[in-house]
């Protein structure tokens, strides 16, 4: 039996696919569209998952879709009339899309994907909680899912078990704690779906000066976890932007604009909403956790790509322990409303796996012989190495802080690179957290790269001592690599703290010494994990940087071509894809470098 996920048109949408149960095939739409967080409907990666599976449409058994629209519909229309006449220019904008695809959604599913079978729908929340517990490795756990809005939730937690989630309790849109980490997103200049990973790396810069004043103004938490919302100082449910002019006012003037420079008060609002995020999230988890007195929590929903959240959760929460849906946000609802099906509607059994996931690598893979056409096509300089012989001098290479573009294998699914369409460098290097930001990236520089470890060394450079493979939890670095800062290093504050090294892993040590943590093993990803061994048989160090290959604005790459375009229009040094392995100074020059670095530059 085959079921067709499909997550459409608000943002990040996907498709996965199931054959009796097993997870075949997943992917953002904005993969193969290059639109960053693409929400058209995805047609390109449901018949990517269909190529992927072997099959035409004629023989899905089942389309789910990932939420209801009709209640969702419910929602927008009893918004807008609670406070009608304010909301009437965005009204007059949704509506078209509404009328035209998303309410009649049956009619929208069999004219995209051409498909005359039967056609399921579930719940926001429930698809969420679906694709955080059915790939878990629990037999039972605890879940909680937190976003910005599904039909009218934003939270729930409940009890998965055997082949059912249950969702227990909920809270309602307006009061949602996504829609308040996107607001003070809007309100510090970044972009709204996009840029809240931006504000979590901001806060550590901060101070969490303005906590007080926005659990006495905006946010009402109570002693369980549940919250309410002032929404005299919101402007979301008119649709047009996030905040208004008293939010403003409370935090001394407007919003920062885009691009231009951030201040110390941009700095401790995301430090503040941070730290109250992470509140809410703790005493919803102890709450949880009384009530259910289940030992495992699994987590899904946007808010859970909180790694930092996360990791807090993980070291002070009363669980024993957490597994979080990779793809958090609404791209992982496409897997979990078919595994929600395939369990829960159709009744199969399940029984837990650690990698029922294939540790989410579920996106295209070109064989060798596919980049070897391409490179010999488009007449590109190469050599060719047996896995072995590539690591070898892909490692000696990051050794001597060159940039490598790392590009194995099938591509991940979710908004992270763990090693398929990874940018890899030195994090002993002083130098490279600012050479990755402004020369190969073109993005802000204050923001911190992640490391990669090798599973069985994680104790021994960080504070942590569990698996990490999807890139979602923050710990610190061990105590044993910190330097020994001045006086004056010590007071530093704002992003004159950047220039100050922290650690003997620099270029991976947050400016509050913490990192956000991938481990990686032979079983999850064999040439990778082979990369990193060589690497730390050479220098002694088992932690490379791994960032996603791609720069900023731009979707993670995809294909051979995007990855070659991205190489050369960038500062990397090398690339490896497959087995091959392009030198930079061997290339042609490419024509248009500088022309097109001019829409990235920064203030």
């Amino acid at each position: 039996m085959y079921i067709l996920g499909i997550s459409a048109f608000y943002h990040d949408s996907a498709a996965a696919l199931l054959r009796d149960g097993e997870i075949l095939a997943a992917a953002q739409e904005e993969r193969f569209t290059r639109k960053k967080h693409d929400p058209s409907f995805p047609a390109k990666a449901a018949a990517y998952c269909l190529m992927e599976g072997g099959i035409s449409i004629e023989e899905v058994d089942y389309v789910v879709f990932y939420d209801k629209p009709f209640v969702k519909f419910e929602r927008v229309l009893m918004t807008y009339l609670a406070i009608a006449p304010a909301g009437w220019r965005s009204f007059i904008d949704q509506m078209p899309p509404w009328l035209k695809e998303k309410l009649f959604m049956r009619r929208t599913l069999s004219k995209e994907l051409g498909f005359k079978g039967k056609i399921l729908f579930t719940s926001h929340h429930q698809s969420h909680a679906a694709a955080a517990f059915f790939p878990s490795p629990y037999q039972e756990a605890a879940f909680m899912t937190l976003d910005g809005v599904g039909e009218w939730a934003t939270s729930t937690y409940g009890i998965g078990r055997g082949n059912e989630v249950k969702i227990l309790k909920e809270i309602n849109f307006p009061h949602s704690l996504g829609l308040l980490y996107s607001a003070f997103t809007y309100f510090t200049g970044f972009k709204v779906n996009s840029g809240e990973y931006k504000l979590m790396g901001l806060a550590p810069y901060g101070d969490p000066s303005y906590v007080d004043l926005m659990k006495e103004k905006l946010i009402d938490i109570k002693p369980d976890g549940s919250y309410r919302l002032n929404m005299d100082y919101f402007d979301y449910c008119k649709g047009q932007r996030m905040t208004n002019q008293a939010f403003a006012e409370l935090f001394g003037g407007p919003r920062r604009e885009p691009e231009t420079k951030i201040t110390q008060r941009e700095m401790d609002l995301a430090r503040s909403v941070q730290d109250v995020t992470e509140e809410v999230i703790l005493k919803m988890a102890r709450h949880v956790h009384e009530q259910t007195g289940l030992k495992h929590l699994v987590l899904a929903g946007g808010v859970a790509l909180n790694c930092v959240a996360n990791g807090r959760l993980l070291r002070e929460g009363p669980f024993d322990g957490i597994w979080i849906q990779p793809a958090a946000g609404d791209a992982g609802n496409a897997l979990g409303c078919a595994l929600f099906a395939w369990h829960q509607i159709l009744g199969n059994d399940r029984t837990p796996e650690a990698d029922r996931q294939h540790w989410t690598y579920l996106g295209p893979a070109p064989s060798d012989q596919a980049i070897r056409s391409y490179l010999e096509e488009q007449k590109i300089s190469y050599t060719e190495y047996s896995e072995d012989e590539l690591c070898e001098r892909v490692a000696d290479l990051l050794a001597t802080e060159n940039v490598v573009g790392w590009f194995q294998g099938r591509m991940e699914f979710g908004p992270r690179a763990l090693g398929a369409r990874s940018i890899l460098g030195d994090p002993r290097s002083r130098e490279m957290q600012s050479v990755l930001n402004l020369k190969i990236k073109f993005r802000e520089s204050f923001r911190p790269f992640a490391p990669v470890v090798l599973r069985d060394r994680v104790s021994e450079c960080f504070e942590l001592d569990t698996e990490s493979p999807y890139m979602l939890l923050v710990a610190n670095v061990k105590k044993e690599r910190l330097s020994d800062l001045s006086d004056d290093d010590r007071q530093k504050r704002g992003f004159d703290r950047l220039r100050v090294i922290r650690s003997d892993l620099p270029a991976i040590t947050h400016v509050d010494n913490s990192a956000r943590i991938q481990t990686i093993d032979k079983r999850a990803h064999p040439i990778y994990a082979h990369l990193l061994e060589k690497f730390y048989e050479k220098t002694g160090c088992p932690v490379l940087i791994n960032t996603s290959f791609n720069v900023r604005g731009e979707p993670i790459v995809c294909t051979p071509d995007e990855a070659y375009t991205c190489f050369m229009r960038t500062n990397m040094d090398y690339l490896a894809i497959g087995r091959f392995l392009l030198d930079k100074k061997e290339q042609e020059l490419w024509p248009e470098t500088d022309e097109w670095k001019e829409e990235f530059e920064l203030d």
